[in-house]
């Protein structure tokens, strides 16, 4: 039987067994939507901006297992969905993005809402395939998600022109594919094993250090069986968190630009460390040159071998999937027999407990004022731990990585490497939809919130019970934090003036709203929208602290040892 190409694009989503489809249509796609729309076993979820249907589609991908799907228009809709896909790439998400474009005959020709789809965002796939012949669409379907959730996940683009999504053609899903220039390495070297394995047995003052990559390939349980049985200290990155429980004595916090001092003294001042699945970013070690002031051994084990010695020369890599090679470093433990080296061990962990003592994340709050610290601890109270969380950018996602504590994969949703405001709420719908029965709650400001606000309509549509905690501080808060810090005080453009008012906002879009500015309110506020609003979008504004500031923070070119705590103002 001859089917249509937009037949055969719904075809092999159904074969992929992809449940959701978060897109926006448009002329170039209508083929495709009129596809669709005469099916019941793929359901679209229609936002309001570009920009979100790639968060959402982001969001469901990083807190389920699976690829996420969206599907945008030809010119302005693809160059909406770039910022998302974008984000998407620099945290290694797995994602599909199908795009319309004009048909083959107009390319190149400045036709009505024609872009060079392929061109612009080559920077920021993972791959991307510009389709030519209704005969190639399955093919390039099913390589698209082998390549999205293989060896270093990331999104992949597949862009269609329109008159192909009309030809005809037998359907042929491939149910395996390979491709001679990619090839990724699963099994890590077991030789680089074996010197790992001793490397670690021998330290003195060791580390390990894991991130995203743990997470994504699904190793947090590896992870946890593996630090217990050598009893080494942990610490997550922000893209990390969970990946570790955050409740274990073992875990000493988020290290990096606000992470805990325990956790930034001790890697700094390691003699051995274990990188998992991390790969030493800026806002994780700072300043290089000060990082390696301090002579350690470096094991770094990572999918992908270009991450390897990028930014910090180690001494021991391994290349391969995380959980395969942690699994092997474990057998080899027990194989040996071997133990750490318990007093050297007994002493290192007597320093850290000093660091500890600093209580570097300790704030006070008074009866006045809602300091936003507070918030995120009673939110942490409130949904017992066990909530999704997505975070925008700024000051209320440092807070909610530092004060929510994360015992368990795939509950904290944010944009780490790209840093992008506008994603909490359109996470918030995808982390929904993926977990249909899970609490989910979106950290967010009254600045980021605006970004992507009208995805409000969206829940309401789809009648997604998310609960916003809105941490309104009237600035743009990390802004304004180095402008106080760093610019001598002088707030350019921070200031937030003419807010809306965001209970009023939040009921014309048929939610519940509530304003909340008293410390004493703040409890009940989030008791009463989690339980009495259980069932509904509840957007919570809590008035906080204008002067707050997050700490510890490491200033830009400093080093790990060189923090700014709030004791220290």
């Amino acid at each position: 039987m001859l089917l249509t190409g937009a037949e055969i694009v719904i075809r092999c989503l159904q074969e992929e067994k992809v449940e959701f489809v978060f897109g926006y249509p448009g002329g170039a796609v209508l083929f495709i939507y009129d596809a669709m729309f005469k099916q019941d076993q793929l359901k679209h979820i229609l936002v309001r901006h570009e920009q979100a249907a790639v968060h959402a589609a982001d969001a469901y991908s990083r807190s389920s297992q699976k690829v996420g799907v969206c599907m945008v228009t030809s010119g302005p809709g693809v160059t909406n969905a770039v910022t998302g896909i974008a984000t998407a790439n620099m945290d290694s998400i797995p994602m599909v993005i199908i795009s319309g474009q004009v048909p083959t005959a107009y390319i190149g020709q400045d036709a009505f809402q024609e872009c060079d789809t392929v061109g612009i965002t080559r920077p920021c796939v993972k791959h991307n395939f510009l389709v030519k012949d209704v005969k190639d669409i399955a093919v390039t379907i099913k390589k698209a998600f082998y390549l999205a959730k293989s060896g270093r996940p990331g999104p992949v683009l597949v862009d269609i022109p329109k008159d192909i999504t009309n030809h005809k053609c037998e359907f042929d899903y491939p149910k395996s594919v390979t491709m001679r220039s990619y090839n990724p390495v699963i099994k890590g070297h077991a030789g680089q094993i074996k010197k790992a394995l001793q490397l670690l047995l021998s330290a003195k003052r060791p580390i390990i250090y894991a991130g995203g990559g743990v997470i994504l390939s699904d190793a947090a349980n590896k992870l946890i069986k593996f630090a217990k049985a050598l009893g080494f200290p942990v610490t997550n990155t922000l893209m990390g968190l969970g990946g570790y429980p955050a409740t274990d004595k073992q875990f000493v916090g988020m290290l990096g630009m606000h992470g805990t001092y325990e956790a930034n003294m001790a890697m700094q001042n390691c003699d051995v460390l274990l990188a998992i699945g991390a790969r030493f970013d800026d806002r994780v070690i700072g300043n290089t040159a000060h990082f390696n002031e301090v002579q350690r051994k470096i094991i770094h084990v990572d999918i992908d071998p270009s991450s390897i010695s990028k930014r910090v020369k180690v001494d021991i890599p391994i290349v391969g999937n995380v959980p395969d090679v942690l699994e092997d470093l474990h057998k080899l433990l027990d194989a040996t027999g071997e133990k750490s080296d318990a007093k050297a061990l007994a002493l290192w962990w007597q320093q850290i407990a000093t660091w500890r003592a600093r209580d570097c994340l300790k704030y006070k709050q008074n009866s006045k004022v809602i300091m936003p610290q507070y918030v995120i601890e009673k939110l942490y109270e409130v949904t017992g731990g066990e909530a999704i969380v997505t975070s925008d950018v700024g000051q209320h996602q440092m807070w909610a990585a530092q004060y929510y504590k994360f015992d368990k994969p795939r509950r904290w949703i944010n944009s780490g490497g790209l840093g992008t405001m506008g994603f909490g709420l359109p996470a918030a719908m995808g982390a929904r939809f993926a977990n249909p029965k899970a609490t989910v709650a979106c950290v967010t400001g009254e600045a980021s919130i605006q970004m992507n606000i009208q995805e409000l309509s969206t829940c309401k549509q789809y009648r997604l019970p998310i609960k916003i905690i809105n941490l309104n501080n009237r600035y743009l808060g990390m802004v304004r934090q180095w402008q106080e810090m760093f610019h001598g005080n002088r707030y350019a453009e921070s200031y937030v003036d003419a807010l809306p008012d965001f209970v009023k906002l939040a009921e014309s879009y048929g939610h519940v709203g509530m304003y909340i500015d008293k410390p004493a309110d703040v409890e009940g506020a989030l008791r009463e929208a989690f339980t009495t609003h259980k069932n509904e979008l509840v957007f919570m504004d809590f008035i906080t602290d204008q002067t707050a500031n997050v700490f510890p923070m490491i200033a830009a070119g400093k080093g790990l040892s060189e923090m700014i705590l709030a004791e220290d103002l």
